[in-house]
């Protein structure tokens, strides 16, 4: 049951339990409990806890330590396969999702969030990887965006439930916690026994690496992190506190993205492949320079809701480019940098995670519009460092400088 089987080999295997099912599964199961928490959040810390804005951003910042240690996966995977870690680390997001709502305090959040980002961080790292080890360059963007469009399915499937039964059966958040993370665990044990485990061709080096050549990704991954957090915190946050948002009218505006995002993620994919990174990248950080000023308009011109939630959905479909980052590296690294350049990379996309949360949410009493604004300026500059991306990244040609500067494609 659990005996390596060369990726070669696995094409023999009944479809449902060759390596690509299995990546679709996982994304069918992260989302069950992530999804969930973040869909009661901030209303839950807001009615239960008493949350303001400071109190948001710590709780963000310290959900994000684990990502900036996500670079542990590398001394980790020299023990357990990294198969076995994504599923052991399912589990975890999914048990500390269950007991959230058991810790109703500044306190007790910061604790069980800490468990349940180590399993979210970890088994993100390395399902980055296995994703570009085990999916061919030529198919990987198209099957990228199968696979978003796969979790979008699985978190519209519990967006929509809680829409519909939240006040027709007058749920608790314990009950609603209690079902995804127990739902999300249960799935990654049966991943853990029903698939072989899978051998891809070449094996990864597990020691810390950073590359020269690297640098333009590390950057890119640096940027990502400092702005997504903004979006992550912030922008659902508004909707609660600015516009008096209960839990089933946020949850059906998340609803209407994962419904635009399942139509539109397999597009976006196939967008990547035929445009390539370059393009794809340059109007998604363009796209999001002028979402996230508008965002700060809202408060600075008062703007109203239909413009916010417009704004919330074109965000959140702008995100799911963030594919293309992931081929550009695929196609610029050695195979067997793979595994430790993703915990590497996620370390960068979360330096700023760690810090940035928490100062952002003492701005954002005074400003919430500047926060927005900053946003604003990081997606400015993640624009002109995708300028740097060539048409056709490959070793050796992995930013437009590569060939007048040598010594950073070493």
């Amino acid at each position: 049951m659990l005996k390596p089987m060369p990726l070669a080999e696995a094409q023999s295997l009944p479809f449902w339990r060759r390596p690509v099912t299995l990546l679709f599964v996982m994304a069918l199961t992260m989302p069950i409990a992530f999804n969930a928490w973040s869909a009661l959040l901030n209303n839950f810390v807001i009615e239960a806890a008493k949350f303001d804005g400071a109190d948001i951003g710590l709780l963000h910042t310290v959900r994000e330590i684990p990502g900036f240690l996500a670079v542990g996966v590398i001394a980790v995977i020299i023990f357990i396969r990294e198969q076995v870690l994504a599923m052991i680390s399912l589990m975890m997001l999914g048990i500390a999702t269950a007991l959230t709502a058991w810790f109703p305090s500044l306190g007790g959040l910061l604790f069980v969030t800490l468990f349940s980002s180590i399993g979210f961080h970890y088994y993100e790292t390395v399902n980055q990887s296995l994703q570009l080890q085990w999916l061919p360059k030529d198919r990987a963007p198209q099957i990228l965006g199968w696979l978003v469009a796969m979790g979008s399915a699985a978190t519209m499937v519990v967006y929509g439930l809680i829409v519909l039964t939240w006040e027709r059966f007058d749920l608790s958040y314990n009950f609603v916690f209690m079902a995804a993370g127990g739902a999300t665990a249960l799935l990654a044990l049966f991943c853990l026994f029903a698939f072989p485990q899978f051998d891809a061709p070449t094996p990864q080096t597990k020691k810390l690496i950073v590359r020269r050549r690297y640098w333009l990704y590390y950057a890119l991954q640096f940027m990502a992190g400092a702005r997504r957090q903004i979006f992550v915190v912030f922008a659902g946050f508004m909707m609660v506190e600015k516009f008096g948002f209960e839990v089933h009218e946020l949850t059906s505006l998340y609803l209407i993205n994962l419904m635009i995002n399942m139509m539109v993620a397999p597009l976006l994919g196939k967008a990547v492949a035929k445009f390539g990174e370059r393009r794809t990248l340059i109007f998604e950080y363009t796209g999001l320079a002028i979402v996230f000023a508008a965002y700060g308009g809202i408060y600075w011109f008062g703007w109203g809701v239909l413009l916010a939630a417009i704004l919330y959905v074109i965000d959140h479909v702008l995100f799911a480019l963030a594919l293309a980052l992931k081929t550009y590296f695929q196609k610029i690294a050695d195979p067997a940098d793979i595994a430790p350049t993703a915990a590497v990379a996620f370390t960068i996309n979360h330096i700023a995670a760690v810090f940035l949360p928490a100062l952002l949410g003492l701005l954002w009493v005074v400003s919430p519009g500047a926060v927005f604004g900053l946003a604003a300026a990081m997606a400015v500059v993640s624009l002109l460092l995708s300028l740097l991306v060539p048409r056709h990244p490959e070793p050796g040609n992995e930013t437009i400088l590569s060939k007048y500067a040598p010594a950073l494609a070493e």
